[in-house]
């Protein structure tokens, strides 16, 4: 017999940047982050997890490829979830024997893997809730974010939907490194994404060997961490909680820069951003600069896409700006109301992002991870869509 239960995950954009691990093994960050979940009616991770006792080993299959699942990070989500079944299953007799059986886990997303999308975070938000679901544990997702957390960084702030912190903790074993929600999405609707897609090949230097290159060869690293972001962090809350725009514009750029600063500060020195998002600066620069007001922000996250925020209600200036320099690539479709409308801006950089950007992903503020009965596994064990 066959036990299953899929889940779909939304991606995160963090605006107050996580970066830096004090214990690798545990995924135990050097500072609190802070970041907006997306819409999963267009970024989202699908999920099915499974078990059975036919089963012979466990698998992870990823937009139709097998993954390796001997890395010490999935080993340790699987380990942790199982434990949590059989504490259930020793208190309970009456339940299936789940904990034992060997799992496999089907995930597809719907947008580009390793390319500075927040992939590993949708995707092992994805495979945390699906398992959970499977298992039928009564976790709250603030409890499972530690989990998710071993899997990757990131991804335990995917288990809610809104505006969500991720708070460092303090305990050696990464007890109370968790994340928790400042917001739900309706409390500020209004915010809305542009993500410029710079390139969707994998990226250089991976986040993981990234971070700690800086941690151990960034003097400005030192500062950020101990000073900057903890200021910062308490800023940013306020600004989401006051729905001040401004406000969260500025210290979402001021973060971003300086995070990539870090990484410039690193020896050898890192690079995630490139020419054409350098142009996106600029561009951003320009539409603020158009308005008369800040109303709109970039944010990189570890590699050179840019993601805009701004207010539905700005969207005819920003998006029409957007429009005029990106109306040729794919993306717009359920924009095609937006008019076109240029403004000032060097034709320098005008050209960068033209010749640059590949597509436009225009998205808003989304909810929680949701339980599904679209499946990517049959009846059989099979995967489905497979030849």
């Amino acid at each position: 017999m066959i036990h299953q239960a899929s889940t779909t995950a939304p991606v995160n954009i963090a605006t107050l940047k996580y970066w830096g691990k004090r214990d690798p093994a545990l995924n135990l960050p050097t500072n609190n982050s802070i970041s907006v979940t997306l819409s999963q009616d267009d970024l989202r991770t699908l999920t099915t997890a499974s078990c059975s006792p036919d089963f012979t080993q466990d698998e992870l299959w990823l937009n139709g490829k097998q993954e390796d699942v001997s890395g010490k990070r999935l080993v340790a989500c699987f380990r942790e979830l199982r434990a949590l079944r059989h504490k259930m299953e020793d208190s309970d007799s009456s339940l299936p024997k789940l904990a034992d059986q060997k799992l496999k886990i089907v995930s597809e997303n719907n947008f580009p893997t390793a390319a500075g999308l927040a992939s590993s975070a949708a995707g092992f938000a994805a495979l945390i809730r699906a398992v959970a679901n499977l298992y039928e544990l009564q976790e709250t997702p603030e409890q499972l974010s530690i989990v998710a957390r071993q899997g990757s960084g990131s991804a335990c702030r995917s288990l809610y939907g809104g505006y969500v912190a991720w708070e460092m903790g303090t305990e050696s074993d990464g007890s109370d490194s968790r994340a928790v929600q400042i917001a739900t999405a309706d409390h500020w609707p209004e915010m809305r994404a542009a993500i410029l897609v710079v390139s969707a090949d994998k990226k250089d230097t991976s986040s993981t060997t990234g971070m700690q290159v800086t941690v151990h060869t960034s003097p400005l690293f030192k500062e950020r961490v101990t000073t900057v972001v903890p200021e910062r962090f308490a800023q940013m809350k306020k600004s989401i909680l006051d729905r001040d725009f401004p406000t969260f514009a500025e210290l979402t750029m001021r973060d971003s820069n300086q995070f990539h600063a870090t990484c410039l500060d690193s020896y050898p020195p890192i690079f995630y951003l490139n020419d054409v998002s350098r142009a996106s600066i600029r561009v951003v620069e320009a539409i603020n600069k158009a308005a008369g007001a800040t109303i709109a922000a970039y944010t990189f996250d570890a590699g050179p896409n840019c993601v805009i925020y701004y207010e539905d209600k700005n969207e005819e200036l920003v998006l029409g700006a957007l429009k005029a320099i990106l109306g040729r690539v794919e993306g717009w479709e359920k924009h095609q109301s937006v008019d076109a409308k240029k403004i000032d801006v060097d034709e320098r950089w005008e050209s960068e992002l033209a010749n640059g950007i590949q597509r436009v992903i225009l998205t808003k503020v989304g909810g929680d991870p949701v339980k599904t009965a679209e499946s990517l596994i049959n009846e059989d064990g099979s995967l489905k869509n497979s030849k």
